[in-house]
């Protein structure tokens, strides 16, 4: 618990399989989180802000598969595709 997340601009060099990778090992933290909490009300101080961290990362690792995606299926180079700061992924509509 409280340990840091890497600098997600390393992911932004790794191909999908190695992003998707990321994304579970993210997942898995969330639901430890959770579980460990029965929910976001049970969570300490330093939980909480992990649990923030983690949720942030997934959007900015989803962002970057998306986008890796996006740019493959336009016949450019995904490693082209670069991790988005947490404020524009954060900003995006549902």
């Amino acid at each position: 618990m409280g340990e840091s997340l890497p600098a997600l601009g390393s992911v932004s060099r790794m191909d999908d399989n190695a992003v998707l990778s990321r994304i579970n090992e993210l997942v898995t933290e969330e639901e430890r989180l959770l579980e460990s909490s029965g929910g976001t009300e049970g969570l300490s101080d330093v939980d909480d802000k992990r649990l923030k961290a983690v949720e942030v990362a997934l959007d900015q690792c989803w962002d970057l598969l998306r986008q890796r995606r996006a740019k493959r299926h336009a016949g450019l180079d995904p490693d082209g595709a670069d991790v988005r700061d947490a404020t524009t992924v954060e900003g995006y509509q549902q």
